[in-house]
């Protein structure tokens, strides 16, 4: 009997020292693997030139790439649509490398098309990602193209009035399922503002609610169903652009509240997505005169987006701008002069300058006057090339129709 006691506790101990080992060796294997990815990223970084670096700071509209297409407003974009890769576009990105595309409406008109166009995008120098704005609702690309035959998501305050957040899962879920299947990597998506001003022009009924209780579950319900697709989703628009009544992308907004009573409302939503690890954070080119103590806009504010979004909500990835062609930037700021500001605050992607060029020499030569160090550079690249790995080993690279 002693004897078989005996043999039952070797027993017992050699269980327990090899199930200790497997968790050792398990533990080992993933910060390995933690840091491994971590070490690649500083490799590439090291052997990135500093325009390498810069471009990666840029997310253009195919149409900044060929300077001999002049526009003043959206709809001159459309009158001959850009749908292809041109000659001049690669001309000008040999010498201006871009880290992203985004696709609008008039970019896109049927599959066919929209796989040729991704593909050769894909082919630019600084390996662009390819990003839309497909929210559901009045914000789409493509559900609202008659060519595409996909399911149809209503506004997200629909979604938000059957207070069921599997709906948002739904929507995010169907909308990334066919981003993916067309080849894109992230979409701008969802709104995570609160629409508490009845008035509201711009947010209105993209909101999910004016309740941020109701909201923030459903934002993180769209993120995950946008996840669970393979599609990088974003929120927006920071700090919260649902009090506001003016339309920023044709001129000044404000949001005339304070820091705690956005606490107790737009950052119940955003405080959500981050909890639940969003990747990237767009900013709202809104002022908030209570926060910030002057009229600049968010986009350009370091109080907003470093005291507040990184230092107080702990937030520690993308921060991507609003496109910085609407009104609210150009009518106050040259393009060179916005894009390095927004750097200055705290941004990584400068999205959608309307002269790229401009705003791509500003930046290399604010940084070769010490404007900007390349050290500042360098944290926004390592959070990008960051994003592009975990991209790439989700296999949404090279998604085609």
């Amino acid at each position: 009997m002693e004897n078989q006691l005996m043999k039952t506790k070797l027993t017992w101990i050699l269980a327990a020292i090899l199930c200790c080992g497997a968790l050792f060796f398990t533990s080992c294997s993933d910060n390995d693997s933690s840091s491994g990815s971590s070490d690649d990223v500083e490799e590439q970084l090291k052997k990135m030139t500093l325009r390498e670096k810069v471009g990666q700071l840029f997310y253009v509209r195919p149409e900044t790439l060929a300077p001999s297409i002049e526009w003043d407003s959206y709809d001159d974009l459309q009158v001959d649509p850009l749908q292809e890769v041109t000659e001049e576009m690669k001309s000008v990105n040999e010498k201006y490398p871009v880290g992203g595309v985004i696709l609008y409406a008039w970019n896109i008109d049927d599959e066919k098309q929209l796989a040729r166009i991704i593909s050769d995008i894909r082919k630019l120098k600084g390996q662009p990602v390819l990003c839309i704005d497909e929210e559901g609702g009045r914000i789409t690309r493509i559900a609202q193209n008659k060519n595409f035959d996909v399911e149809v998501i209503g506004p997200m305050a629909d979604i938000g009035e059957t207070g069921d957040p599997k709906n948002a899962y739904h929507a995010g879920n169907v909308i990334g399922t066919y981003l993916r299947k067309y080849g894109f990597d992230i979409d701008f998506a969802p709104v995570a503002d609160v629409n508490t001003n009845p008035d509201n022009i711009i947010i209105g009924n993209r909101a999910f609610s004016d309740d941020p209780e109701v909201a923030a579950p459903m934002v993180t319900n769209y993120l995950q169903g946008l996840k669970d697709a393979g599609i990088v989703g974003c929120i927006k628009h920071f700090p919260g652009h649902g009090d506001t009544q003016n339309d920023s992308h044709t001129g000044y907004v404000q949001s005339l509240k304070s820091w705690e009573e956005m606490k107790d409302c737009e950052m119940v939503t955003f405080k959500a997505g981050i909890q639940w690890g969003c990747q990237l954070i767009m900013t709202a080119h809104i002022a908030v005169p209570k926060v910030t103590g002057s009229d600049i806009p968010s986009t350009l504010s370091s109080v907003v987006l470093q005291d507040k979004l990184r230092g107080e909500l702990g937030y520690q990835n993308i921060i991507i701008t609003d496109g910085m062609e609407m009104g609210a930037i150009t009518k106050h700021y040259s393009c060179g002069d916005a894009a390095v500001r927004s750097i200055q605050a705290g941004v990584d992607i400068v999205l959608g300058p309307k002269d790229f060029i401009e705003a791509f020499d500003a930046v290399m030569a604010a940084v070769e006057a010490g404007t900007i160090t390349e050290d500042r550079i360098n944290q926004s690249v390592r959070r990008i090339l960051k994003l592009k790995k975990g991209l790439k080993s989700s296999k949404s690279f090279g998604v085609r129709v």
